[in-house]
């Protein structure tokens, strides 16, 4: 089998496997918009398809791991192109993490309806997420583009996020200060913005891996996570 033979084929295998990749993604971005809607207009029915749709997105990710595999074993990808193969598995890692975080939000729906409302907690839950799934979009836009640029300004959103959730904790805290009736729908609701949180972390990895796939290195500057509700007492 000739070189040129070869190398087709494995860019045929890794167009395919990068279509599951973006369908993946799609559905992990719906699904964080439909777990942040959810919560926010108490919908129950919402929620449960949130959770139902989780398992497509667990199905892509095995399907994504097994044709990388085969990839490695039958093309021997080496360098560059091993680089490639390795950091698909990876995203779609991230991917599924972010996923299972969607589906523990929605998990907090029916749970919510049966607690005290906290003004504009919903709300703010929900710009967390929206601008979490922009960075998403942006992050896998930067995978299929090969844009290290963008995802270097993705890595660096991540610090607004961490910011927000910041913002809504102290808010959190305040409720449950001022009425200890607060303190169980205040502790749902930290869960859920902590579940937030941690996806822009998982969406930070692919933007990291998308620069280390550009450029053959690692981010040069160590991130700081700018969540600084560790150190509140």
């Amino acid at each position: 089998m000739s070189e040129q033979h070869i190398a087709s084929a494995f860019d045929r295998d890794l167009e395919a496997i990068q279509a599951h990749i973006m369908k993946m993604g799609g559905l992990v971005e719906a699904s964080i918009m439909g777990a942040a809607r959810s919560l926010e207009e108490r919908d129950e029915e919402l929620a449960d398809q949130v959770r139902k749709g989780d398992a497509a997105i667990d199905t892509l990710e095995e399907l994504i791991n097994e044709e990388a595999a085969r990839v490695i074993a039958l093309r021997a990808p080496t360098a560059g192109d091993l680089r490639l193969v390795l950091s698909v598995m990876k995203v779609s890692g991230n991917l599924e993490r972010i996923g299972d975080y969607s589906k523990n939000i929605a998990k907090r729906t029916s749970v919510l309806v049966e607690v005290s409302h906290i003004d504009g907690s919903a709300a703010a839950l929900r710009r967390m997420a929206r601008e979490v799934e922009r960075m998403l979009r942006d992050a896998l836009d930067a995978y299929i583009q090969r844009d290290a640029e963008l995802a270097a300004d993705v890595i660096e959103r991540d610090a607004e996020v961490d910011q927000m959730y910041n913002g809504l904790f102290r808010e959190l805290l305040t409720f449950m200060a001022e009425d200890p009736r607060n303190i169980s729908s205040c502790m749902h609701l930290h869960f859920i913005a902590k579940n937030i949180e941690r996806m822009g972390d998982h969406v930070t990895s692919i933007a990291e891996q998308v620069v280390y796939l550009v450029t053959g290195e690692r981010p040069t500057e160590t991130r700081t996570k700018a969540d600084t509700t560790s150190q509140t007492v």
